[in-house]
């Protein structure tokens, strides 16, 4: 049983970065938690930051130019060394101040942005890691309570529509425009939050991956609120 997230089979928890990194996916685990309870002010820091843009990337030097409390250097502390762990280790991380992400409002019977369910995608063995220090946070779904899109009668027999094309090239469609990337919850399906402070490693879609990938989504902002994401 895990203790952090009971009678949950896709998540595994673990205590060191090291053991982030170095814990392999298998069967239906497919997300990784680094579990904590950070200290420091990360609101005074979304606070201080200028949104200059929806999504707005935010650099080292623009953290560290802060003039911050020392609970808000705390806070400042704890992100720097996420983006060091990680760069050291390979990875590119991104720190983003958030207000929204764009919709996808194209079509009214199927959604591809980031709040609908979906799978990150890639050519190259990697993983996603996901840290919401401030704001709402991230869903995911263990992969046996969503359903894919695309296999949706409903939904294929429209997707065909849009297609227009030989049956032989449909599934490509589908693929270069991201369609099968996403999913549905089943009626029933239990969501687990992804909560704050925590760094988590979730599968992603390549050649060389053993697990399902990670069902995931973003949240809907809170009124008003500001999400702080290290992501990568």
């Amino acid at each position: 049983m895990n203790d952090k997230f009971p009678d949950n089979n896709q998540i595994h928890t673990v205590s060191t970065f090291s053991e982030l990194v170095n814990t392999d996916f298998q069967a239906a685990m497919n997300a990784v938690c680094w579990y904590r309870n950070l200290a420091g002010d990360f609101k005074e820091i979304v606070a201080k930051l200028q949104l200059k843009e929806n999504i707005t990337e935010v650099s080292v030097d623009d953290l560290s130019a802060l003039q911050l409390s020392q609970e808000g250097d705390m806070a400042r502390e704890i992100i720097l060394n996420d983006l060091k762990l990680l760069t050291d280790f390979g990875a590119s991380p991104s720190l983003n101040l958030l207000k929204n992400y764009e919709r996808d409002e194209e079509f009214d019977f199927i959604s591809t942005d980031v709040y609908s369910y979906h799978v990150d995608r890639s050519p190259i063995g990697t993983d996603t890691f996901l840290c919401t220090y401030y704001g709402a946070a991230s869903d995911i779904l263990p992969n046996s309570q969503a359903e894919q899109k695309v296999l949706i009668p409903e939904i294929r027999e429209k997707l065909k529509e849009l297609h227009d094309g030989p049956e032989t090239e449909f599934e490509a469609f589908l693929k270069d425009c991201f369609f099968d990337l996403h999913y549905q919850p089943k009626p029933g399906a239990m969501p687990v939050n992804l909560g704050s402070g925590h760094l988590w490693r979730l599968a992603v879609d390549h050649p060389a991956q053993k697990a399902l990938p990670c069902i995931h989504r973003a949240p809907v902002e809170n009124d008003g609120e500001y999400r702080l994401l290290l992501i990568c």
